[in-house]
């Protein structure tokens, strides 16, 4: 037998079809939101981004601030479209720990401030121009290694309650954040309801619910650690599952 450690982790989902992540699902965040939807709003992160417990996030420095965000991951075992909520833990196989790496740089960087055009209210054939902002986070979340994922997933049957987890993130052995899941604005079942009215689930797709944002010793919160400049390890534990840590290299 080997020991744990001397293994070369893969992210336990290797391939999925999609990594569907949660933005601002915390009922911290009420105080920081001048106005957003009455629904989750989602985005994707590409496999490509995913990377296994261990393995190190590789980054540039051309990045910017890179900071990471520990979050539940949902691991859907049966697909489907239009799941209703009372229905949806019947399509969850699982559960892991995800890192949703983050570079606010990059974010700015492309974010557009722009004239939209729309049609006129009062009369559709006519436009009208709104300044509008819009950021598209291909870059600042989803690139190679902005996914750390795992060490391995859990099964349903395993967590009594997935949303009573203790969720932690640890900078060089030092607790940063600790929060629960129990304050995740947006629970499992109404997500997996959203989420299939617009996009069909299927086996091995990956749900990230969102950051843990309560702040621990200090006050320090995530947004602060800035894994480019400061380097790593960076850990997340959940209980019932474990702990991912990965360290930092530059490239």
């Amino acid at each position: 037998m080997c020991a744990v450690d001397s293994l070369h982790w893969l992210p336990p989902v290797p391939r999925p079809g999609k990594v569907v992540c949660l933005a601002l699902n915390n009922s911290a965040n009420k105080d920081r939101i001048i106005r957003g939807p009455a629904h989750p709003a989602m985005f994707t992160k590409p496999a490509s981004s995913l990377l296994g417990h261990g393995q190190p996030i590789r980054l540039r420095k051309d990045y910017g601030r890179v900071h990471p965000e520990p979050e539940l991951a949902v691991v859907i075992g049966r697909g489907g479209a239009d799941i209703e909520a009372r229905n949806a833990y019947d399509h969850v196989f699982g559960y892991t720990i995800i890192n949703d790496l983050t570079s606010p740089t990059m974010r700015a960087d492309d974010t557009f401030h722009y004239r939209a055009i729309h049609p006129k209210p009062d009369d559709p054939s006519r436009i009208e121009y709104i300044d509008t902002w819009v950021s598209y986070p291909g870059r600042y979340k989803g690139a190679d290694g902005f996914g750390p994922i795992g060490p391995w997933i859990v099964t349903r049957d395993e967590i009594a309650d997935p949303h009573a987890l203790i969720v932690r993130c640890l900078h060089q052995g030092r607790v940063v954040t600790e929060d629960s899941t129990l304050n995740l604005s947006y629970k499992i079942p109404e997500v997996i309801e959203f989420l299939s009215h617009f996009m069909t689930l299927e086996a091995g797709d990956i749900i990230a619910m969102g950051t843990a944002l309560k702040s621990a010793g200090g006050g320090q919160a995530v947004q602060t650690v800035d894994l480019n400049t400061l380097g790593g390890p960076i850990a997340v534990s959940i209980s019932g599952i474990g702990v991912l840590s990965n360290p930092v290299v530059h490239r």
